[in-house]
């Protein structure tokens, strides 16, 4: 059993035993299914919608290559500029070297999970240039240095209190600080950074092959501010984020929206075409596009696994998620969490056997599954990981003689059998009590109900 394994249960039974963590994650992820259900209404029928979704951007991964190609083009044809890169490390040296190149020493950046997962961050500061998040949950997550704890909602575990205490150590607001106060606050401070800053980097919630765009949906506003304000604007994204039409958007935006967040439509819907043209008034001189890999491609080679990238990353397979619900995102160590997030770490880390056991911490109760927006079979894909994790030899020597035993003896009744139920007890006592857990109590074996039918004498053949 590795480190990261160690951490990972270490850190699970820590949080699935705190009462407070549990009470905020039930209180919040209550409140997210009652506007998920109010938001489901919009559609006549949501399952069509749902293997529409699915059909659709599974085909775009099947023919990625050809997709990613024609998004190229037709971007660079409006003027903007389009960089791949293979690595973390790569797409880091690229955004640092745009923004050498530009002379931009302030950046505003607006939510965006995979410049957590290339660690962007922490690379800006480190190269002296300064990185405001304007988004609100991020803003407070990097106030307590917190990663983000959900795809959506970064703060899930965080309760109005605690974060009114934050901003009570940090700027001296009032400990009684509404969540409404709080908000202009942030707005305020942030608003002076959007007005200065050299550049602006963002996420994509989509890529357009046929129309070479780049759509954004977010709640707050600081993502157009982000994208129009600076002179720069840098959008930083997986390759796996494209859709082959922008007529394909009808569809993907209020999926997106509804199992997001519960909305029919998120606030604001954007799409960027490339740089400000001679006849505009706004937007930025420049735009990028940083098209990240990140062992993508080694995800793209992992059948079945490979439809995990049709993911849109609304999160709903976290919220629904028990095991997600008790231990929440932290636990598991790594930047995408929940079911999502075991099945694709072991791939985009090129680390299977450190990040195996993910894929085990699962109930396999198919919920992930059934609130998939785009039909991934969540479920079946981390049985595969698992499947794979065996047949690599990333298992134990002492799993493999248990498994090796367990089969023998359910090939025959009679060796199941031979042992008295005070035997059997005994053994799993001594073996299995363990992996079992202190907090539960282990089942007892009894009698086989065979032995005590044929005892009882109701059986006379």
């Amino acid at each position: 059993m590795n480190q990261t394994h160690l951490r990972f249960q270490s850190d699970s039974a820590a949080k699935a035993f705190d009462l407070h963590h549990r009470e905020m994650m039930v209180q919040n992820i209550s409140r997210y299914e009652e506007d998920v259900a109010t938001g489901k209404q919009q559609f006549a029928n949501l399952e069509l919608a749902r293997r529409r979704a699915g059909v659709l951007k599974h085909s775009v991964i099947e023919h990625l290559e050809d997709h990613l190609k024609t998004f190229e083009q037709n971007f660079s044809n409006n003027g903007g500029h389009v960089i791949w890169s293979e690595t973390a490390a790569d797409a880091r040296k690229s955004i640092i070297e745009i923004l050498e190149r530009h002379q931009a020493k302030t950046v505003v950046k607006s939510k965006s999970m995979i410049s957590e997962e290339i660690g962007l961050y922490t690379a800006l500061e480190k190269n002296g240039i300064e990185c405001v998040e304007t988004g609100m949950g991020e803003f407070i997550a990097r106030l307590t240095n917190d990663e983000p704890y959900h795809m959506v909602h970064p703060l899930l575990h965080r309760s109005a209190k605690e974060v009114a205490n934050t901003f009570h150590e940090k700027f001296g607001l009032s400990e009684k600080a509404s969540p409404a106060d709080m908000t202009v606050f942030i707005r305020n401070t942030i608003r002076k950074h959007l007005t200065q800053a050299d550049a602006g980097i963002t996420g994509a919630n989509f890529l357009i092959a046929d129309t070479g765009s780049v759509a954004i949906s977010e709640n707050e506003g600081n993502g157009i501010l982000c994208m129009s304000m600076p002179r720069v604007h840098i959008v930083v994204t997986g390759i796996e984020q494209i859709i082959a039409s922008v007529f394909d958007l009808e569809l993907f935006w209020p999926l997106l929206a509804t199992f997001g967040t519960g909305q029919t439509s998120s606030a604001y819907n954007s799409l960027v075409n490339g740089p400000r043209k001679e006849n505009e008034r706004d937007g930025p001189d420049h735009m990028y596009v940083v098209l990240i890999d990140n062992g993508r491609t080694r995800l793209l080679q992992a059948v079945p696994q490979r439809r995990t990238l049709a993911c849109i990353q609304c999160g709903a397979c976290q919220s629904a998620c028990p095991v997600y619900r008790n231990i929440g995102g932290h636990a598991y160590g790594t930047t995408y969490t929940g079911p999502i997030g075991a099945v694709i770490t072991p791939f985009l880390s090129g680390r299977f056997e450190e990040y195996k056991h993910l894929s085990f911490a699962s109930t396999l109760c198919g919920k992930c599954t059934e609130v998939c927006p785009v039909g991934i079979d969540l479920h079946h894909q981390l049985i595969m990981n698992r499947r794979l994790s065996v047949k690599s030899g990333y298992t134990e020597r002492a799993e493999r003689w248990a498994m090796w035993a367990y089969k023998v003896a359910m090939k025959k009744r009679s060796r199941l059998d031979r042992l008295s139920p005070k035997r059997k007890n005994y053994l799993f006592k001594r073996f299995l009590a363990k992996g079992w857990g202190d907090r539960r109590d282990q089942p007892m074996v009894v009698k086989s109900f065979a032995r005590q039918y044929v005892r009882s004498g109701s059986f006379k053949g």
